[in-house]
């Protein structure tokens, strides 16, 4: 799975949602989806917060400023 792009991942695991609520799968087969689904859902969550950290990281080392809004 880590070969697997973000995205990819994303797609497939919409896909296994619709499937699962849509409610006519064999019970053998709905568990191997949401076992799948579950894998992918940590697989995106862990590539969320390496994104967040690195960041996090950039942020405070000052190469990246943030933008401020001006408010009218």
């Amino acid at each position: 799975m880590n070969e697997l792009k973000f995205e990819e991942a994303l797609a497939r695991l919409e896909e296994i949602v619709r499937s699962l609520e849509q409610g006519e799968a064999a019970l053998d087969e709905a568990l191997f989806l949401f076992e799948e689904g579950v894998k992918l859902a940590r697989f995106c969550n862990t590539k969320l917060d390496e994104a967040e950290a690195k960041i996090e990281i950039m942020l405070e080392d000052g190469k990246i400023e943030t933008l401020e809004v001006n408010e009218k």
